[in-house]
């Protein structure tokens, strides 16, 4: 049962700013070398600016003043050099952060993706499909917002504010106190803003990601939408599900664009403070025309920055909660994963054990309860039992997608939980009843089973299990392309296929949960001697509520409240006449009525 539902937002471990933004800037690591040359581009870049108002100052009041003519025009040349050197650096210092930000953007997602990858079954559990989405897709986008600002912008303002500054008080420590009185102002509103944006713009989030979890299900069951002629309500669902979303955005947009009347206020504020200061500074001698000139050029260059950088904050508050997210995958640790110095499972022959085995889902209802049975290798075993009974979940910790809260489960005498899990998955295999099929062609799904394997070697997989005839008849053959779950063919082809990809993958211990459900008698018939060849040599489990199709099974297991309640062959079952027996005489009883 899925923890998050569509509706329910998503709990999120918090994370402080500097740590984020500390984690962001580490993926700048394997780029030293070029953010070495970029800072120092930039350096070369704030030098230039910061020098411009101040050869400003000289010219006018030694060369102007002194009606140096000579002078005024070699000033002139020295400030056009020095704008042009800071114009081409500056071209290149963005072109190669834009680069170098796009770069980590890439490797964040890579590694967002990689990490899901190895995510343990309870994770996909808990949270439906689309919110997996909004995290590798929407959260990483918005990233890039923060992820640019960040680099081409935060860390050149920050030293241009820190030389500007400098410069300032060199000048007149009086005129660069007047600018700085309204910066604690501004600092103080910004905070305080601050604490209400960030809840605003993490609601936000949650509510995208309602909005493309709905979508995501939304659309994965058209058919069944259109089947029951239920539009109507789906459309009531997705405009509810876009209010939030909208509502959402308005809110915590309309708190962030606080952000600017403030900083307007103070930087109109400080300027009249400055000129004020100025013009009796001025009127008393104790400062020159030119420097009050310079002073006015980097008090415009004091307030660029601070906007600037400001509004990397309202960046940083509005994308903070989708790095937010995506750190909190990648901080999360798989439950089913490889022990320290795991084993690598040798060639599998294919005997299975369990041993006192309790398993729940929830930590509440046993899924299964003190379950112990063992099967001898290239035995075909069924299980058969009620829907719930516990079936699929012995099948599943086969396959170790799970471990057991108390007991073990061997192979060939080795508990699972301490082998190499590539080692053991390589070696089995499974096929479901809603057989999956990827949106490629025909050959590449059943290639799936063996990257390594010919067209030749596919064919003869296909032939095997009698899926040939009808992949010749389909518009491309084996090139042709399924659509995206297979769409394009009927359950019965599907399967069909999926049991090509199985025997090209030649598992050790095979997995058919309800493998042959979707298919009509006739390819039944014809697939049973393909299956035949499947399980020959190998153990194999099914899973079936068909009867007619495991009689001849070694051994049929009923498992009944997670508990194995009776096991036996097909004869000895009935001779018993108990659960199995029941259930045989009532399936029987059924087909015989529908007849």
């Amino acid at each position: 049962m899925a923890v998050n539902s569509i509706d329910k937002d998503e709990v999120i471990s918090k994370q402080s700013k500097l740590t984020v933004i500390r984690r962001i800037l580490s993926y700048l690591k394997p780029y030293k070398l070029k953010v070495s040359v970029i800072i120092l581009f930039m350096l070369i870049v704030m030098a230039c600016s910061i020098l411009i108002p101040y050869l400003l100052e000289v010219a006018i009041d030694t060369y102007v003043a002194n009606k140096d003519l000579a002078g005024l025009g070699k000033m002139g040349i020295l400030l056009l050099s020095v704008s042009f050197i800071a114009m081409i650096l500056s071209k290149f210092r963005l072109l190669w952060m834009n680069e170098l930000a796009n770069k980590v953007l890439v490797n964040i997602r890579h590694e967002l993706y990689s990490h899901i990858q190895t995510l343990s079954f309870n994770f996909f559990d808990s949270r439906p499909v689309g919110k997996i989405l909004a995290r590798v897709v929407g959260d990483v986008n918005s990233l890039q917002n923060l992820l640019n600002t960040c680099i081409t912008n935060t860390i050149p303002d920050l030293f241009t504010l820190i030389l500007v500054v400098i410069m300032m008080f060199s000048l007149n420590p009086k005129l660069a106190l007047s600018c700085l009185a309204f910066i604690p102002i501004l600092m103080i509103s910004m905070f305080f803003i601050e604490i209400k944006s960030t809840k605003l713009w993490s609601a936000f989030r949650q509510k995208r990601s309602n909005l493309i979890a709905f979508s995501h299900e939304s659309f994965s069951g058209i058919k069944v939408t259109e089947g029951f002629n239920k539009e109507k309500l789906k459309e009531e669902g997705f405009d509810f599900h876009v209010n939030e979303h909208y509502n959402g955005f308005v809110t915590a947009v309309k708190i962030q664009d606080f952000f600017w009347p403030v900083i307007d206020i103070s930087h109109g504020l400080g300027t009249v403070l400055v000129l004020l200061v100025g013009y009796y500074l001025t009127r008393s001698g104790e400062i020159s025309t030119g420097v009050l000139i310079a002073f006015t050029m980097y008090l415009g260059m004091l307030w660029r920055p601070i906007t600037n950088l400001a509004n990397f904050y309202t960046t940083l508050i509005s994308n903070f909660s989708a790095a937010e997210r995506i750190f909190d995958i990648l901080d999360m640790e798989p439950t089913i994963e490889n022990v320290e110095n795991a084993e690598v499972m040798p060639k599998i022959k294919g005997d299975i054990e369990f041993e006192d085995v309790t398993f729940f889902y929830d930590g509440n209802s046993k899924a299964l309860d003190d379950v112990s049975f063992t099967i001898k290798a290239g035995e075909k075993v069924a299980l058969v039992g009620e829907t719930g009974a516990g079936k699929t979940t012995i099948t599943s910790l086969i396959s170790r997608f799970y471990d057991p809260q108390i007991g073990r489960v061997l192979i060939d005498g080795h508990d699972i939980k301490n082998v190499d899990l590539e080692s053991l998955r390589s070696q089995m295999g499974i096929m479901l009843q809603d057989t999956f099929l990827f949106s490629c062609s025909v050959k590449e799904n059943i290639r799936y089973g063996n990257l390594n394997a010919t067209d030749e070697d596919i064919i003869r997989a296909a032939k095997a299990v009698n899926a040939h005839d009808f992949i010749m008849q389909l518009e491309d053959g084996y090139d042709t392309n399924v659509n995206e779950r297979g769409s394009r063919l009927s359950l019965g082809q599907r399967q069909l296929i999926s049991f090509a990809r199985a025997l090209l993958a030649n598992p050790r211990i095979l997995i058919l949960d309800e493998a042959t459900s979707n298919i009509d008698t006739y390819t039944e018939r014809l697939v049973q001697k393909g299956i035949q060849k499947l399980l020959l040599g190998r153990t194999s489990l099914v899973i079936a509520h068909r009867l007619s199709t495991i009689r001849d099974c070694d051994k049929i297991m009923v498992v009944s409240h997670g508990c194995i309640t009776e096991c036996g062959t097909h004869e000895e079952l009935l001779k018993l006449k108990g659960t199995y027996y029941s259930l045989y005489i009532a399936q029987y009883s059924f087909l015989s009525e529908g007849a």
